[in-house]
Parts: structure tokens; C-alpha cells; sequence
């Protein structure tokens, strides 16, 4: 996790350098729909093991992203959005609603 002098001064930037890479973006996009196993990721999104493994660890570090691990055999883990990830719902929302209106416009 950034600490706050180590954060860029524009809100915007610091926005972008947490979630600002594709593969982030497309690990919030399942969040936000449900808890997902890493195997549901390797479903829906084009990625590597290494880099999801990377991009998991990143927004956990970060506070977006809570991972659930069950003793189970096999073993069983779960991530999901923390409070502070479900704040960027909103954003979405309109970052969807945003590129919907400008496909519409091609």
C-alpha cells in the first residue's frame, strides 16, 4: 500500500495508478458482480497465472480487494471487493454507462 506522500498529488492519478491497468480493471469489473475463485478470473479474463496472481496481491495490498482462504481440501479461496472497493460501484456504473453511449455513437 502507498503511503500518502509517497501518492501522487492529483486525486485523478491516484485513482489511476490503483486501478488504472486493464487487468485491475477487469478483476473489479467480476468483483463487482460477485465473490470469484481464481479459477472464475482465468475464465473471463485473458490473463496469466503470474500476472493475476500480481494484480490480486496489488488490490489486496491496497485495501480494494479481501481474500478469503477456507481450510478445505482442496483447498478453497475467495476474493471479493472490501468496503473500499464496493465505494468504486458508483464509478463503474458511470464508466459503463459512458462507453455504452459511445458505442452507440460509432
Amino acid at each position: 500500500m502507498l503511503t500518502k506522500e509517497e501518492m501522487p498529488e492529483c486525486p485523478v492519478a491516484t485513482a489511476v495508478q490503483l486501478i488504472g491497468n486493464k487487468w485491475k480493471m477487469l478483476i473489479i469489473r467480476d468483483l463487482l458482480r460477485s465473490p470469484q475463485r481464481f479459477s472464475d478470473f482465468l475464465k473471463s479474463i485473458p490473463i496469466s497465472k503470474k500476472v493475476l496472481t500480481d494484480n490480486l496481491r496489488a488490490l489486496e495490498s491496497d485495501g480494494l480487494v479481501e481474500r478469503e482462504a477456507f481450510a478445505e481440501k482442496p483447498p478453497r479461496v475467495v476474493y471479493s471487493l472490501s468496503e473500499l472497493g464496493q465505494s468504486l460501484r458508483p464509478i463503474w456504473e458511470a464508466l459503463e454507462l459512458w462507453g455504452t453511449e459511445y458505442k452507440h455513437r460509432l
